[in-house]
């Protein structure tokens, strides 16, 4: 029964305004900072280096656009592992983006200022679960256009565990306010593997390979091109 109830209750995907994007930049800062943390030591960083590995190696030489990319933690996790890697961020928001390593854009991802083939890897994480399926199908067919060799995404799994998580362990961890709050709208609007699979066919990906990572209730597609 209860197991049915879960199912039934996170059948679809539900998507509602979250308040991160509308916050001014004091208040918003805490919550990025959660964010980060959140991908720092519950496996966001830890996908983010599996998807990686398969597209390049140790003592490659490649550049990389990283597409919503919020303070830019995940390019200094890359420009970490790979040295020669040249990492660009993109974020339509200037508070989002305050932290971030330059090379840094303010940016619209549905118009994106780059002619096709302009990066060798194009990467997001995080950021397809705000959109509706229309819009990510666009999203992926102009993301993938842009990419030389791979794309990359990297989000969030529909689930009741990573649901409950945030508001369970606020007090514990001392998440803000706003990171629950964002954080189980964002859970309800993030979505399952075959759906991520199909809205990638429809953008005329077909060769995406996508993954689920437990515990850290992550989906991870890597789509190549070479």
């Amino acid at each position: 029964m209860c197991n049915h109830f879960f199912t039934t209750l996170f059948a679809q995907r539900i998507i509602k305004p979250e308040k991160l994007d509308h916050l001014p930049a004091e208040e918003a800062r805490p919550n990025l900072a959660d964010l980060v943390r959140i991908n720092r030591r519950f496996g966001g960083h830890s996908v983010i280096r599996k998807a990686m590995a398969q597209v390049v190696n140790e003592n490659d030489r490649f550049t990389l656009l990283d597409i919503g990319a919020a303070s830019g933690d995940t390019a200094r996790l890359i420009r970490g592992i790979y040295p020669g890697a040249s990492v660009t961020s993109l974020d339509h928001s200037s508070t989002n983006m305050e932290a971030a390593p330059q090379p840094k854009l303010l940016g619209d991802a549905f118009q994106l200022p780059f002619r096709n083939g302009s990066f060798d890897v194009v990467m997001s994480s995080l950021f397809l679960h705000h959109f509706t399926n229309e819009q990510v199908t666009d999203l992926l067919r102009a993301f993938y256009a842009v990419a030389r060799r791979a794309l990359l995404i990297c989000d969030l799994e529909r689930s009741i565990f990573p649901y409950l998580f945030l508001a369970t362990t606020k007090k514990l961890l001392g998440w803000h306010d706003v990171t629950v709050h964002d954080g189980l709208i964002s859970v309800r609007a993030a979505f399952r593997g075959h759906e991520l699979r199909e809205v990638a066919r429809k953008a005329g990906i077909a060769n995406a390979k996508v993954e689920t990572h437990r515990p850290a209730f992550r989906l991870a597609m890597v789509a190549r091109k070479a």
